[in-house]
């Protein structure tokens, strides 16, 4: 394994590497590799370069001539293994990488002559292809190229890296539950974390202003809950605007279609169904599963509402699981998102089936309500070899046994549930909340509130310095969280998303040993112009005059 690190190089100071590579032509990699060389020379992409897949390997060597021949005009013919000896990208599948560099990792070599790609998984090759690409000048990143880009100079530089991700899970949740994303621009978000190694997309489809996935044994779901009679104002959230909103929602082909996109890309897609709160759009369609009986209408206004899912309800629990066995058939992943979050008890103390409930089950307290229904749908998802995740209210009422604690509200519930042995995912709002401000000033647009600027973003460490060693394991990853109710387009998911998600991409793939700001933001200036020939709005700016933020926390 290759163990020399280029410090050096990518700080742009005096090294034997730089001795053959310019500052300005050293390659901006994001996420920074594990391990990495700066060799002499460089391979030139050329009319007669040919790319290679062998056994295993052929649908990310067809992938990648796809993509580059869109951003080089080249023609990059697509041979099997072994047609060529030089000039040419060699994709390879090697069992023995997996003890190594694990299911994620890569190898890859460039020389003069040949292009060496090398993982264990076909996951693997294609995290190889993303910095592969990064090798080139970031013009390569366009959808499409100009005829006359087949003649200038395409090279990559000659180096050595062996690379694999710190943690499993790497995410980004997109709410489309307030506002809703068209299928094309969900696409998008999926190759733009692919783009960044991120490997997990959680999608908020409901809430209590709107109702998102066809669930056919109950079609007034989406019949009457994608619809909202207004939506907040812009500029003052306590007025209406007066404009209906929807209907809006995926049907089942249409998320099946974008499982498959995603699986392409290596990304897994994790559904969230809200339950036992923010479920007012649910119950507008189907009252009785509340506790009132109703009547509602879909919430207008963002925060929190009192009426929620009935846990002393027998049908109420029957409903949930089906709509659950269909969210299951659409989404094969191993994790389903129950919320969990921000559900008021206080109709569970009027309720008579609640109290006959919690008498009937020896519970003491409302919370351990949402425990009991919590364990009945871990135990339906544990018979479809599913996980329940949740955000850390779910702790509250004692955990479930095999529960997954998305950590939101800081850092404690995610100690607390590793300490207790439970798989933890980090989340919290003190870093990952992209809905949050991410500057000062008249220019920027309205948020939600809070300030998380990107230098606070890269300071993260998803691993707390008080939980045990042997804890520690059970950190699966983190996730970034893009809230959408003050995020109306796709344009404005970009913006706060983006540069955020690159700097978070880095902290929960790379080395924590690595983490450096100033070579990570020379390298995102590189980085940039990538996003640029991708038509990416991301937030420009200098982050350097915000770096104040970064030790001073959020403010709210």
């Amino acid at each position: 394994m290759v163990h020399r690190l280029t410090t050096l190089a990518f700080l742009g100071l005096a090294s034997l590497q730089l001795s053959v590579l310019s500052a300005d032509t050293i390659p901006a990699l994001i996420p920074r590799p594990a391990n990495l060389e700066f060799r002499e020379g460089v391979f030139k992409l050329g009319q007669q370069t040919a790319i290679e897949g062998g056994v295993g390997a052929e649908a990310e060597a067809r992938e990648l001539a796809e993509v580059m021949r869109r951003g080089t005009g080249l023609p990059l013919p697509l041979h099997r293994l072994g047609v060529q000896t030089s000039d040419v990208i060699r994709l390879e599948q090697v069992a023995s990488l997996l003890g190594t560099l694990g299911g994620e990792g890569y190898r890859l070599s460039v020389t003069p002559e040949v292009v060496r790609l090398e993982a264990a998984t076909a996951a693997g090759l294609f995290y190889g292809g993303v910095t592969l690409r990064q090798l080139l000048p970031p013009a390569s990143f366009r959808g499409a190229s100009d005829p006359a880009s087949a003649h200038q100079p395409w090279n990559l530089s000659c180096l050595e890296i062996e690379d694999y991700p710190r943690f499993a899970y790497r995410g980004l949740l997109l709410d489309v539950a307030r506002h809703y994303m068209p299928l094309e621009f969900l696409k998008r978000f999926i190759d733009l974390a692919a783009l960044h190694k991120l490997n997990r997309v959680q999608f908020h489809l409901t809430d209590d202003q709107g109702w998102r996935i066809e669930i056919k044994k109950y079609p007034r779901l989406t019949e009457v809950g994608s619809t909202r009679a207004e939506s907040p104002a812009a500029g003052d959230a306590n007025k209406g605007d007066g404009l209906p909103y929807g209907p809006f929602c995926y049907t089942q082909a249409e998320l099946r279609e974008l499982v498959a996109y995603a699986q392409a890309r290596h990304v897994v897609i994790v559904p969230e169904i809200e339950m036992p709160g923010h479920m007012l759009a649910a119950l507008t369609a189907y009252p009785r599963f509340s506790c009132t009986g109703g009547p509602f209408k879909v919430r207008t206004r963002w925060g929190i509402e009192p009426d929620v899912l009935c846990p002393g309800n027998d049908e109420a629990i029957q409903f949930a699981r089906d709509v659950l066995a269909e969210v299951m058939a659409v989404f094969p992943g191993p994790f389903i998102h129950i919320g969990g979050d921000e559900s008021p008890r206080d109709r569970w103390k009027q309720c008579p089936k609640c109290q006959a409930r919690m008498r009937a089950e020896g519970l003491k307290r409302e919370a351990e309500l949402q425990t009991y229904l919590n364990h009945r749908i871990e135990e339906f998802l544990a018979q479809h070899q599913r996980r329940l995740l949740g955000w850390d209210e779910i702790l509250e009422g004692g955990l479930t046994p095999g529960a997954v604690v998305m950590s939101w509200r800081g850092m404690g519930g995610g100690v607390a549930a590793a300490g207790a042995g439970h798989d933890v995912i980090m989340s919290p709002t003190t870093h990952c909340y992209f809905d949050y401000a991410q500057a000062r000033g008249p220019g920027e647009p309205e948020s939600i509130g809070g300030f998380i600027p990107l230098p606070r973003v890269y300071a993260f460490e998803p691993v707390p310095a008080e939980l045990p060693e042997a804890s520690r394991g059970h950190i699966l990853g983190a996730q970034g969280n893009v809230w959408t109710e003050f995020i109306r387009t796709g344009r404005d998911v970009e913006y706060f998303a983006y540069p955020r998600a690159v700097a978070l991409a880095e902290v929960i793939w790379s080395p924590a040993k690595s983490r450096d700001y100033a070579g990570f933001e020379r390298r995102l200036a590189g980085h940039l112009k990538r996003l640029d020939a991708l038509g990416v709005n991301y937030r420009k700016g200098p982050a350097a005059r915000d770096a104040n933020a970064a030790a001073t926390g959020v403010e709210k």
